[in-house]
């Protein structure tokens, strides 16, 4: 029995939605950012690291379902627009309020209370780099966004395949760009009189990662 249109079409919206399911989770990352210290001290499986992965999942949703025709489980992916002009409606709407509205304004004035937040952080004496790496992070969401995009082989391990090219990018971009900002605080805590050896080693880490990483796998192996 044929697949009804309506259900064909309901299966199309879901799938050109999830995209913006994906813009949606990287706002959440950002947000669960900041509760886990501003990336300072942020928990492996905790908010940020959950809402990441299901970015990434909604992003190659399409390529991870194909898995389960080679289970043996007919999974019909609908293809071509939708007929419904409704349907087809309510989809841009949908989209276009993910990528204008909670991207576009809402994600900025967010990323404005967290530079806020900062400055209350630095008057308690506390530390303001939390709060100012959220904000970053939430004013780069279309960017991230296109970054993920671009690592999107389309295949079935199109998933992993992201989440390889993401920790590629950490090790080879972020942290040496973190080493450097530590190396700086070493200098700025020796400069003060304030213990810097402890900077100098998490620099010295943060630019062995890969190496650590290696080792590991020869150990491994």
């Amino acid at each position: 029995m044929a697949v009804p249109q309506l259900l064909n079409d309901i299966l199309n919206v879901l799938l050109l939605l999830a995209p913006s399911g994906a813009l949606l989770c990287l706002v959440l990352a950002g947000i669960s950012l900041r509760r886990e210290g501003g990336g300072i001290s942020f928990l492996i499986g905790g908010g940020f690291t959950k809402w990441m992965f299901w970015a990434v999942v909604f992003l190659t949703l399409q390529p991870l379902l194909s898995w389960f025709s080679s289970f043996g489980i007919g999974v019909p992916l609908p293809g071509g627009g939708i007929s419904s002009s409704w349907l087809a409606s309510f989809e841009t709407d949908v989209a276009s309020f993910v990528s204008s509205f909670v991207v576009g304004r809402l994600a900025t004035t967010l990323a404005a209370y967290f530079v806020l937040r900062a400055i209350l952080d630095a008057a308690a004496g506390g530390h303001p780099l939390p709060s100012i790496l959220t904000a970053m992070f939430l004013l780069g969401i279309q960017t991230t966004y296109n970054l993920l995009q671009g690592y999107n082989t389309g295949t079935q391990y199109a998933t992993a395949d992201v989440l390889d090219s993401l920790w590629t990018y950490l090790v080879t971009t972020i942290m040496p760009i973190a080493a450097g900002l530590a190396i700086i605080g070493a200098i700025i805590n020796f400069a003060t009189q304030r213990p810097a050896l402890r900077l100098a080693g998490v620099a010295l880490a943060l630019l062995s990662v890969s190496a650590v990483w290696q080792l590991v796998l020869a150990m491994v192996a």
